[in-house]
């Protein structure tokens, strides 16, 4: 595992923004995790940031809380998140995978409409981080495989972002092209 002291420090900070029901601020502390998943292709980091950035979007849904598993589904996540900052300062990459399994395990364990949301939540949070990752400069296939997600949904979700602002270039006359190939090249 890369970068341990990091996804710790994640977790805890992640830990305490959920108490404050903060998902900004859950959001941005799994940013930081993609930027090192990007740079490190860790797949505990990555694990790491879709968690976290899941969780965000989770919070951030409140309409979710009134649904039939939420309490317990909720109880199961705080839990895990507790067992893997243990597992963390334990240096135990075991444990800590262990509470990413029981996250994914607690979203199969629900039915009804909130085990279709959060499904879609961690699915669109791995698409979400497989795109910020490929911006970082790492392949799209890579990536894709990394993410588990299909070519297909990166390419996707990656082609419907806002392409950066580009300035309009201004047309240059044909004497001024001349003029310019003749003093670089004359």
């Amino acid at each position: 595992m890369h970068e341990r002291e990091n996804i710790l420090k994640i977790f805890q900070e992640t830990k305490e923004a959920v108490s404050k029901e903060d998902s900004a601020k859950i959001k941005n502390l799994s940013d930081k995790t993609t930027n090192s998943a990007s740079l490190t292709h860790d797949p505990d980091n990555i694990a790491a940031a879709v968690i976290v950035y899941s969780l965000s979007k989770i919070i951030e849904r409140q309409d979710y809380k009134k649904l039939p598993g939420w309490d317990k589904f909720y109880n199961i996540y705080l839990e895990s998140i507790d067992r893997i900052i243990d597992a963390l300062k334990k240096s135990d990459d075991k444990g800590y995978r262990e509470g990413v399994k029981i996250i994914r395990e607690g979203i199969s364990k629900l039915s009804g409409k909130l085990k279709d949301r959060i499904q879609q939540v961690f699915r669109d949070a791995s698409i979400n981080k497989a795109s910020r990752i490929y911006e970082h400069g790492i392949s799209m296939e890579r990536t894709a495989r990394l993410l588990g997600v299909t070519l297909y949904e990166l390419a996707s979700y990656a082609g419907e972002k806002e392409s950066p602002k580009i300035p309009e270039t201004k047309a240059i006359d044909v004497k001024t092209r001349v003029k310019t190939a003749m003093e670089i090249f004359g």
